[in-house]
Order: C-alpha cells, then sequence, then structure tokens
C-alpha cells in the first residue's frame, strides 16, 4: 500500500478524528499527527488556555498555520480540531494539498462522546447539549464540503471505524494505492 497525500480526519468534537486516525495509521504504516498536540506543544499550554488567554480567532489562525505546515511533510493521517474546517483558506489547502475525511456522526452520539469531558472550551456553557446541537448545525455545511466521508455507527468499534475509513480512501487511487476493503 501507498499513500500518496496526507488524509485529513474532519469532523466535530467526539466524532473520533484521533482514535481512528491513529488506527488507520497504523494499517497503513504512515505516521499519525494530530494539529491540536502540535499546537498545545508548541505553546506550552492546553487549548483551552489558549482560548481563554488569546480567544478562538487567535488559535484558528495558529491552527490554519500548523496544518499547512503538517500537509507538506511525509504523507500520513492528520487529525484536526472541529472548527479547522470551518475556515475557507484551510478547506482550499487541504482540498489541494491532502484529503479530507468527514467523520460524520449524530448529535447523540457526538453528545454520549463528549458530555463528561471537561477538556471542551466550546462546551462550557449554561446548556452544552444546547451548544453542541448548535455548532453541528452550523458546521455541517462546511464539513459537507470534504472529499470523502464515513459514516459513523454506535456499534462500530474503532477498528470498524478505521476499516470505513479505508474503504473511502480505496475509492481515490491518487491518494491511495495498492489497499482492497
Amino acid at each position: 500500500m501507498k499513500l500518496h497525500k496526507t488524509v485529513v480526519l474532519v469532523g466535530m468534537m467526539g466524532a473520533g478524528k484521533t482514535a481512528i486516525g491513529k488506527h488507520v495509521a497504523q494499517v497503513l504504516g504512515v505516521p499519525f499527527r494530530d494539529s491540536d498536540e502540535e499546537i498545545v506543544s508548541a505553546a506550552q499550554m492546553s487549548i483551552a488556555e489558549i482560548f481563554a488567554r488569546d480567544g478562538e480567532a487567535f488559535f484558528r489562525a495558529r491552527e490554519a498555520e500548523v496544518i499547512a505546515r503538517l500537509l507538506h511533510t511525509t504523507p500520513g493521517i492528520l487529525s484536526v480540531g472541529g472548527g479547522a474546517f470551518l475556515r475557507a483558506d484551510t478547506r482550499a489547502l487541504i482540498h489541494a494539498d491532502g484529503v479530507s475525511v468527514w467523520l460524520r456522526a449524530d448529535l447523540d452520539l457526538l453528545w454520549n462522546r463528549v458530555r463528561a469531558k471537561t477538556t471542551r472550551p466550546l462546551l462550557q456553557t449554561d446548556d452544552p447539549h444546547a451548544t453542541l446541537a448548535q455548532l453541528l448545525a452550523e458546521r455541517t455545511p462546511h464539513y459537507q464540503q470534504a472529499d470523502l466521508v464515513a459514516d459513523a455507527d454506535p456499534a462500530y468499534s474503532i477498528a470498524d471505524m478505521a476499516q470505513a475509513v479505508l474503504a473511502q480512501l480505496a475509492t481515490r487511487p491518487d491518494v491511495l494505492e495498492g489497499y482492497t476493503p
């Protein structure tokens, strides 16, 4: 198998971008990268701290810079923050230099995965479920512009979801060569 372009996993918080991305990278024998981890490492503070100190606009600008840099390294799997794909310039860059895969999950599944986490700055509201629903509604039109879509199912394991991503990638010989689902 040969990966020709970096695969960028996009979608909402809780969609499984990191867990599934690590599994796909392992199957393909390619590097896994996470734009959020890169930002946290460079800033020496958590994403919540960056949001609190510098605001979301500052964070999104740094995120776009990190994604651009990571797209120009050895092809691998890249997990990006849930808001990264909202920027038109970031979407265009990903489309030109990589391939985006939307991990599409419904509100119930996302809520079950994120409701107990305190590390989601956008959900630090009086009604985090309503906030998540609003974010999903606002972001879906952007995610729909992804090159490929892999649908999540609550019954799927990480390995099942990784296979769904690989099956989508197999439809693009310009991205993944030699993989048979």
